[in-house]
């Protein structure tokens, strides 16, 4: 029996980026069509199996320690970018000001799809949906390099709404127009009751 359930809800990518670089700049170059690995995105420096753990995961492991590598993708829906970007009184937000790797359109709550669904190409590309990721001040100086007294109130109104993290399970390729297919797991939410 399937573990994966299809829903009705496809998201169409209408923006590719890839971060060469990390220590120079976060900030990612947009592109039509990007080849994908079971490292990531070519080219890009989130790249690879494995990484060093950082602050978010320091209640499991002392920070730089050797991990596997779910934060390979970092996703965002158009339309909570564009909530974001009204918050902060902006016209819009450069997908690419924040490190973007894709942005898609159409899944309703997109940052809260649950860990473990995966998003699915027609070619067969999959990415599985490692979990929300929270916004940075990293990302807040980026905006406010761009648009200078706005980047201040990035983390707070992108709370909720600064997408997820992600793996590659099967590898191909990705361009934009093509449409993900949305997979959730087939388990009700965890619901812990009392000893």
């Amino acid at each position: 029996m399937p573990a994966l359930v299809p829903t009705d809800y496809s998201g169409t990518i209408t923006w590719l980026g890839v971060t060469p670089d990390r220590d120079a700049t976060m900030r990612s170059m947009a592109r039509d069509a990007v080849d994908v690995t079971y490292d990531g995105i070519v080219g890009e420096a989130r790249a690879g199996l494995m990484r060093a753990s950082c602050p978010r995961v320091t209640n499991q492991y002392p920070q730089g320690t050797e991990i596997r590598n779910t934060r390979q993708i970092s996703i965002l829906s158009a339309e909570e970018l564009a909530d974001v970007a009204r918050t902060l009184q902006l016209d819009a937000i450069d997908p690419a000001w924040l490190g973007a790797s894709l942005i898609i359109e159409g899944i309703p709550d997109f940052t809260h799809v649950p860990p473990s669904s995966r998003l699915m190409s027609e070619n067969g590309t999959c990415l599985v949906v490692d979990m929300e990721n929270r916004p940075c001040n990293i990302a807040g100086r980026e905006v406010e390099r761009a648009m200078p007294g706005h980047g201040i109130g990035y983390k707070q109104a992108a709370r909720g709404k600064r997408g997820v993290t992600a793996w590659v399970e099967h590898a191909g390729a990705l361009k934009t127009g093509d449409q993900l297919r949305l997979f959730v797991p087939d388990q009700p939410a965890w619901n812990p009751r009392p000893a």
